[in-house]
């Protein structure tokens, strides 16, 4: 199961309480992995350094034979060459331009290996990639076809953009890592990929990818009802659910490789709706968010 979606839409929750279900292992963002983990060497959810999490360590053996056998600079070069939303027009083509297929194809190799490995050492049936780029959805299109479930999480592009605009610190950022903070996006440049990402995923339901839409707002308003329809739609057991009536739950360490820093919680949570961006979201930004994102937001009922 692929999770998609612009980031800061509240897909992180959601796949943290994937990965409680029987059956289900929940791996973070991988495409953010070959990176993060294999050069700067952060720490997995559980938190322990990546080269020290005997998980990550056993499925690097299984999938590549060792992660030292794999060169993060080819992968990271065949991402650039791929994985972009600018190829995405080719990626969508019913007959994709053979030289763009054959990079996807080198490409998503590795994510098949890697996949393939995580059920072997998790003991799960399903697996779920929280990347969330809608390019990267495309590219894996192309390999897995119908036997992929995409799960298409929206929010509000006004509290999107609210978001972005934040200065959060990653705790699971090593002192030398250049990435001490999460991006932030301007309100202009948020509703344009917010429309991008949510546009090109659509497309993809379109063209007949097994895709189930969940908005945050209907989340945080019934997480126990939209948590039962989403393990349905992943092929798992909908009772037991880890989930509450009032919306609480006990997370426990889950071995997520990169992500919101809510993927190092453990404990109990709570979903509860984030509405802040209507009163703190400036005027004006709110009515440049409104009206760039126009054509595509009523699509999905806001």
């Amino acid at each position: 199961m692929f999770v998609g979606g612009i980031g800061r839409s509240g897909s992180t929750l959601i796949e943290r309480l994937l990965g409680e279900l029987p059956g289900v292992c929940s791996m973070g963002e991988v495409v953010h992995m070959w990176r993060r983990s294999l050069v700067d060497d952060e720490v997995c959810g559980c938190g322990a350094p990546f080269t020290r999490c005997p998980f990550w360590a056993e499925v690097g053996r299984e999938a590549f034979g060792g992660w030292g056998r794999v060169d993060p600079a080819q992968v990271l070069e065949l991402k650039a060459a791929v994985d972009r939303t600018r190829f995405v027009p080719g990626l969508l083509a019913d007959d994709p331009p053979p030289d763009l297929a054959a990079r996807a194809a080198r490409y998503t190799d590795f994510y098949d290996r890697l996949y393939a490995a995580v059920a072997r050492v998790s003991g799960c049936r399903t697996v779920v990639d929280s990347s969330k780029h809608a390019s990267l959805a495309a590219c894996l299109r192309l390999r897995y076809g119908a036997r992929m479930r995409l799960l298409h999480i929206v929010r509000d592009p006004r509290a999107v953009a609210h978001a972005w605009g934040k200065r959060v610190p990653r705790p699971d950022a090593r002192p030398t890592s250049p990435e001490q903070f999460m991006a932030r996006y301007s309100p202009t440049r948020a509703a344009v990929q917010w429309v991008a990402q949510n546009g090109v995923l659509a497309a993809l339901e379109r063209g007949g990818l097994p895709t189930l839409r969940v908005r945050y707002e209907d989340f945080a308003a019934d997480p126990l009802g939209e948590l039962r329809g989403i393990a349905e739609f992943a092929g798992c057991a909908a009772d037991g659910l880890p989930l509450e009536a009032d919306g609480s739950a006990e997370l426990s360490p889950a071995h997520t490789v990169s992500g919101n820093p809510m993927r190092l919680t453990a404990g109990p949570v709570r979903v509860r709706a984030d509405v802040t961006w209507r009163s703190q979201l400036a005027a004006p930004s709110r009515v440049a968010v409104s009206a760039l994102t126009l054509p595509v937001r009523w699509r999905f009922g806001y």
